[in-house]
């Protein structure tokens, strides 16, 4: 129903049902636009005051065969009336464009669970490129699944008949046709979708036209085709008051080093060499021109990683990105500033491996190759956010340390945080940290390698300051002067330094904070993008009165200070990591403990269901043997 300024009122027959939050997952071939649909839909429930959570599934095949099982794209998105902290264990709804989708996406959709179709896609030659000996639609494979079957490919062909375009041009439009049946579905507006529209394709009104008319006449058909007695409404949630926007972690990344350069007046340098998950960082900071960021996309990884060195000599925050493979390519040059002791910061985005592995999916497999991975004695501070939000928080946090401590620190993400959204509060500028930068200026009292007695950070002279001159380079330095010295008490001493340095970083960051009690049957402990299934498990275990507590390590290297008191609280230890057991490796060594890992290697994030279940095991085992 349209009013009359042109604005789609909400629907006003039928049953309207309240639910507290829903889990929608848009499928597709990687054309038809899954991304984009489930990124409009979620940025309209953030806009009205839903919390969300997002992951999306690219194929890994840059140009898979249209209609094939390894080309199927998928987007999820959580909207809720309450506080959420992942996208959800499965779909309530799956939308499957083709074949290939249903296929894919089926098994994670929970018997009861609602599948939209698009019926005109199930043709015999792409059910056959899907591996369909029958059609799924006819031969009881949805048994048990409340199925909805809409004709979306003709309906989008017919509703654009008239609009000049062209045939693939109008298949192209059919995501918003399925959009707009969800945005009835669950009584969301079209305005902000129409606004993007609008601002998307002004160069081609056309298109603009073509997507804003399928939009409307999804949502049409919804309220005119009686296949859905019921439509839903999810209240928005009880946020803390504030100016929200939804981001990605690679979009709070980019924002985080962009404000680190505002608050320490440096300039911001950007060397990279696209890589996937990690390209989103270079692409968002090439928009900040205006505020002095530099961008640089280098022909390889050394080169990038060299020209963040150069900058940081110069005075700049010297910054590079990459993922696991750039990482292994990056290692000798990390040493070198290791060595000179520079400020740079490394962005790591990890993703499945190893070697190129699954360069879509995401994994937590590179701690032990951030914290060991060079040669010799190279010790580096490491940061990790825990969602997508705080990537713009850690981001600052590493060049502080950098800057404070005169040491390079990896921030380490990885492709499930950087891809996926969620509100976040845009922040005061009064409650961002406090950075300076203090340059030596002085000959008097200039040494290159003399060392501030809290941190043992030495100073940092521009290169060209009168006075101030003084070698750089991999070979070992002498104690205060920095010439290259071979003397092996002061190479002792050197690596003892640096070492040293690294561990008084303890001494500047937070404390380990306990949710839940301060001392019990069990603890979880996670890094990284483990934190939302991790602490929602340990919350659905404590309702049903079990004693086990949260908490989460945003600091890998060095870890905070309270780590070992905290973990001595402990009857046992769970460590949940995308990986084989690489912090628990650490926790065991470091700390004499048994800890116990729940791992996974999967591609995926966790469930909040497998780490609960764990949970169970581990406290049922306590009973038992108590």
């Amino acid at each position: 129903m349209t009013t009359k300024d042109g604005r789609i009122a909400p629907p006003r027959n039928g049953e309207t049902q309240e639910l507290d939050r829903v889990t929608i997952r848009f499928a597709g071939d990687s054309g038809d636009g899954s991304q984009v649909a489930g990124l409009q839909f979620t940025n309209t429930a953030a806009l009205i005051g839903n919390d969300i959570s997002t992951v999306p599934d690219f194929p890994a095949e840059i140009r898979a065969p249209a209609g094939s099982l390894p080309g199927v794209s998928s987007f999820q998105v959580s909207f809720s009336s309450y506080d959420i902290h992942t996208p959800g264990d499965a779909p309530d709804v799956l939308v499957a464009m083709n074949p290939a989708a249903l296929k894919t996406n089926l098994p994670d959709l929970p018997k009861g669970g609602t599948v939209i179709v698009n019926t005109d896609e199930f043709t015999d030659a792409n059910l056959r490129k899907a591996a369909y000996q029958a059609n799924p639609l006819e031969d009881g494979t949805l048994s048990g699944y409340r199925v909805i079957e809409v004709p979306i490919t003709s309906m989008n062909a017919r509703a654009l008949k008239d609009s000049g375009l062209n045939t693939k041009q109008i298949d192209r439009s059919k995501n918003f046709f399925a959009l707009g049946l969800m945005f009835w579905l669950y009584e969301r507006p079209l305005e902000p979708t129409l606004r993007w529209i609008d601002q998307k394709f002004s160069k081609n009104p056309a298109v603009s036209t073509a997507n804003a008319d399928t939009l409307k006449a999804g949502y049409h058909f919804g309220e005119t085709a009686e296949l859905f007695p019921v439509h839903y409404r999810v209240p928005k949630a009880d946020l803390a008051p504030g100016r929200y926007r939804s981001i990605t972690g690679n979009e709070a990344t980019a924002l985080g080093f962009l404000a680190a350069s505002r608050l320490t007046g440096r300039p911001l340098f950007y060397g990279s060499y696209p890589i996937t998950p990690a390209s989103d960082i270079l692409q968002e900071l090439a928009r900040f021109k205006n505020f002095g960021v530099k961008t640089f996309q280098a022909e390889d990884e050394i080169s990038a990683i060299g020209s963040a060195i150069g900058a940081a000599f110069g005075g700049c925050l010297g910054l590079t990105g990459t993922s696991g493979p750039g990482l292994a390519l990056k290692s000798e040059s990390l040493g070198l500033a290791v060595m000179v002791e520079l400020p740079i910061v490394v962005a790591m985005i990890q993703r499945s491996g190893p070697s190129t592995g699954m360069p879509t999916k995401t994994e937590q497999a590179d701690l032990l190759q951030a914290m060991f991975g060079r040669n010799g004695e190279c010790p580096v501070a490491i940061v990790a956010p825990a969602t997508p939000a705080e990537c713009f928080d850690m981001a600052i946090e590493a060049f502080r340390i950098a800057l404070r401590h005169m040491v390079p620190t990896i921030f380490l993400s990885d492709g499930y945080l950087g891809t996926s959204s969620e509100p976040w509060r845009l922040p005061s500028v009064a409650d961002l940290p406090t950075m300076r930068v203090d340059f030596a200026t002085d000959p008097k009292t200039f040494h290159p390698y003399s060392r501030d007695p809290e941190t043992l950070a030495r100073p940092w002279a521009i290169p060209g300051t009168p006075g101030l001159e003084h070698r750089i380079g991999g070979l070992e330095k002498a104690d205060i002067t920095g010439n290259v010295n071979y003397d092996a008490e002061n190479h002792d001493r050197m690596v003892r330094f640096r070492a040293e340095k690294v561990a008084r970083i303890a001494n500047d960051i937070p404390d380990l904070k306990v949710i839940g009690e301060e001392e019990g049957s069990l603890l979880v402990l996670g890094w990284g993008s483990t934190y939302g299934p991790a602490l929602s498990a340990v919350q659905r275990a404590r309702t049903r009165g079990l004693s086990v507590s949260h908490a989460h390590l945003r600091y890998l290297n060095p870890f905070p200070a309270n780590l070992g008191e905290v973990i001595s609280r402990f009857d046992r230890i769970l460590i949940p990591e995308m990986n084989l057991g690489q912090l628990l490796m650490l926790v065991r060594a470091r700390y004499l403990v048994d800890a116990v890992g729940l791992n996974q290697v999967t591609g995926r994030p966790f469930k909040i269901a497998q780490i609960e279940q764990k949970v169970n095991e581990l406290v049922r085992s306590k009973v038992t043997v108590g």
